[in-house]
C-alpha cells in the first residue's frame, strides 16, 4: 500500500510540474510578437540551400516556389544538393540550369552517418551569402517567404531565425493526427525560443548568419549522429549568443511539407528526431525533455495499475484531463496562427495515443538504428 501511495504521490507532482512546463509553453508564445517588416530595401545577399534525394516526384514544385519569391533576384542564391540520388532529382534541378539553380552532386565514396550534414556543409562551403536558409526538397512556400524571413533578420540582427513549418494537403486521419501534434512541436519549439531557453527547430525553415556557423564551427562535433543539423546547431549558436536567436511569427513565413502515409514511416521520422537528444549539451532541455517523458510513463502505469486496482483509474482520468485542459490552451494560439484550429477536434483521441507515442520514442528514438531515405543510420 505504501508503494501505491507513493505512485499516486509520484504522479501528483509529475502532473503539476507538466502543468507548470505547458503554461510556460503558453507564456513562451505570447512573448513573441507577430512580425510585420518595414524594410522596403533590402541588402542582405542570401543563400537558400536545400539537400535533395531521391524526390523526384515534389522538388520541381519547391523550386518554382523558390524562383517565385519577391526578393531581389540579384540577392538570392538557390543551391540545391543531390545526395546519391537513384532517381531523376538531378536531372530536374539541372534543367533550371538557366534560372540561377545551381546543382552540387555530393561525391562521397565512404559511407557517413550523415549525409544530410555534409551535403549543407559543402554547399555553405561555396555559398555567397551571408544568410544561409535551409529547406527541403518537399516543401512549398508563399511568395513573400524570403521576403519576410531577411526582414525579421535585418530588423534584429538575430544569428538564427526559426520559422514556422506545417503539414498541409492531408488525405487521411491518420495525416491529419500529425498535422495537430506537429503543430505542438512547433509551437514549443517557438516558445522556448520566446522564454529565451531554444530548444528545438526545424531545419525546413531554418536561417543563421554563414559567418556564425564557422565561428561555432560549424557540423563539428555533431557530424556522427545522422540528424540534428538543425536542433543541435541551435543549441551550438545559442551557447554562444543566448539572446540572438529569434522565431519568425508571421504567417507569410510558413514552410509547408507533408505528414507521412503511414505508421512505418511516421515511428522511423520520430526515431529520428528523438536521437539528437543523446547530443543535448544544455541539461535543462535533457531534464525537460525526461520530465515529460516521465509524466507520460506515469499514466500509462497508472492504468496498468488501474487494470487491477480500480482506485488508480481516477488518477490517470484526472491526469488526461489536466494534459487536455492545457494543451488545448496552448493548441489554441498555435492552431489558430496556423489557421487550422479545426484540428483540435481531435485532441481527445491524440492525446491517448500520445501516451503510447511518446512512451516508446523516448526508447526506441535513444537506442539502435532506423531508416532515412533508404539506408540504415543512428
Amino acid at each position: 500500500m505504501a508503494i501505491l501511495n507513493l505512485i499516486s504521490l509520484l504522479s501528483a507532482a509529475l502532473t503539476l510540474i507538466y502543468g507548470f512546463l505547458v503554461i510556460s509553453f503558453i507564456r513562451g508564445w505570447h512573448k513573441l510578437i507577430y512580425f510585420q517588416s518595414q524594410n522596403n530595401e533590402p541588402k542582405t545577399r542570401v543563400s537558400i540551400i536545400v539537400a535533395a534525394r531521391d524526390e523526384e516526384d515534389k522538388i520541381a514544385k519547391t523550386i518554382e516556389d523558390l524562383l517565385a519569391q519577391g526578393y531581389p533576384k540579384d540577392l538570392t542564391e538557390i543551391v540545391i544538393i543531390d545526395d546519391h540520388s537513384t532517381d531523376r532529382t538531378a536531372e530536374i534541378v539541372l534543367s533550371y540550369a538557366s534560372r540561377n539553380v545551381q546543382l552540387i552532386k555530393l561525391n562521397e565514396d565512404r559511407a557517413l552517418n550523415s549525409y544530410k550534414k555534409k551535403a549543407i556543409q559543402t554547399a555553405i562551403s561555396t555559398c555567397k551569402g551571408d544568410l544561409i536558409i535551409t529547406t527541403d526538397a518537399d516543401c512549398r512556400m508563399g511568395p513573400k517567404w524570403l521576403e519576410t524571413v531577411v526582414g525579421l533578420y535585418e530588423e534584429k540582427g538575430y544569428k538564427m531565425i526559426s520559422s514556422p513549418v506545417a503539414y498541409f494537403e492531408e488525405k487521411s486521419f491518420f495525416e491529419r493526427l500529425q498535422s495537430l501534434e506537429f503543430l505542438y512541436l512547433i509551437g514549443l519549439g517557438a516558445s522556448t525560443i520566446g522564454n529565451k531557453q531554444p530548444s528545438t527547430c526545424n531545419g525546413a525553415n531554418l536561417a543563421y548568419e554563414k559567418e556564425t556557423f564557422y565561428e561555432v564551427g560549424g557540423f563539428k562535433g555533431i557530424d556522427d549522429l545522422a540528424s540534428g543539423d538543425d536542433e543541435l546547431l541551435l543549441h551550438k549558436i545559442a551557447s554562444k549568443y543566448p539572446d540572438r536567436i529569434g522565431f519568425l511569427k508571421n504567417r507569410e513565413a510558413i514552410v509547408y511539407t507533408h505528414a507521412k502515409e503511414n505508421l512505418n514511416a511516421f515511428i522511423q521520422q520520430r526515431r529520428r528526431w528523438a536521437s539528437k537528444s543523446t547530443r543535448y549539451k544544455n541539461k535543462g532541455i535533457i531534464v525537460l525533455g525526461v520530465l515529460i517523458w516521465l509524466f507520460n510513463v506515469s499514466m500509462l502505469a497508472n492504468f496498468v495499475i488501474g487494470l487491477f486496482i480500480t482506485g488508480f483509474l481516477p488518477v490517470v482520468f484526472w491526469q488526461l484531463i489536466v494534459k487536455m485542459f492545457l494543451e488545448t490552451l496552448f493548441l489554441w494560439d498555435v492552431t489558430g496562427f496556423a489557421r487550422r484550429r479545426k484540428l483540435l477536434i481531435l485532441i481527445p483521441v491524440l492525446n491517448v495515443l500520445h501516451i503510447l507515442y511518446m512512451v516508446y520514442i523516448g526508447i526506441a528514438g535513444n537506442s539502435g538504428k532506423y531508416n532515412w531515405k533508404g539506408r540504415m543510420v543512428r
